[in-house]
């Protein structure tokens, strides 16, 4: 509980510190953002599962600290997880996450940014299915906290519009006892508000 609420103020916070720039820098702003998600998860030594689709959702708020480079904490709903198909039938582990990403952006061109940062998600719920030769379900409890790094890159209009796509390397444990560790692919589409 004590994370959910860190990782709102660590949100606020940032938010609260966006100020008025000089006319060389670009104007600070919020916005909403949300889009497709593929998520799998990697197994040490075996590989990495199949995907689970699903989707994103949240707001950001963009502060420039120059003209090429600016400061964006996002507060995200994602629905992230796993899929594991065998002869017997198809595993499913459903993941529900707050996340807050903290992204550094780069512009080498005025619509054309590159982004890089951590992120702390936090799960909300989670759901196990097994649909095969043996119904029923798994207990498998992962972790409530997750950690890692974001890498992406995208497309921003100069009326605030944006296309932007990110991969998730997650670095904190799913499992007590097993190294597995989220990995999400994420396709956005943003609006400056």
């Amino acid at each position: 509980m004590k994370i959910k609420y860190l990782s709102i103020a660590l949100f606020l916070g940032v938010m609260s510190t966006m100020t008025a720039q000089d006319r060389s820098t670009p104007t600070s702003n919020v916005g909403i953002k949300g889009g497709y998600s593929l998520a799998a998860v990697n197994y040490d030594g075996s590989g990495e599962t199949g995907q689970r689709h699903g989707f994103h959702v949240g707001v950001y708020g963009e502060s420039f600290i120059s003209e090429s480079f600016s400061i964006q904490p996002e507060l995200m709903y994602s629905q992230q997880g796993y899929e594991i198909k065998d002869a017997n039938g198809t595993f499913t582990q459903k993941l529900d996450y707050i996340n807050l990403p903290v992204m550094l952006k780069a512009y080498p061109t005025k619509n054309v940014f590159l982004e890089a940062g951590p992120q702390i998600g936090l799960a909300v719920s989670h759901k196990e299915e097994y649909d095969g030769f043996i119904s029923g379900s798994t207990e498998r409890d992962p972790n409530s906290f997750d950690w890692g790094m974001n890498f992406g890159g995208g497309f921003k209009t100069n009326s605030g519009i944006s296309l932007g796509v990110r991969y998730h390397l997650g670095l904190g444990d799913l499992y007590d006892n097993d190294k597995a560790h989220n990995r999400v692919w994420q396709f956005s589409v943003g609006f400056d508000l």
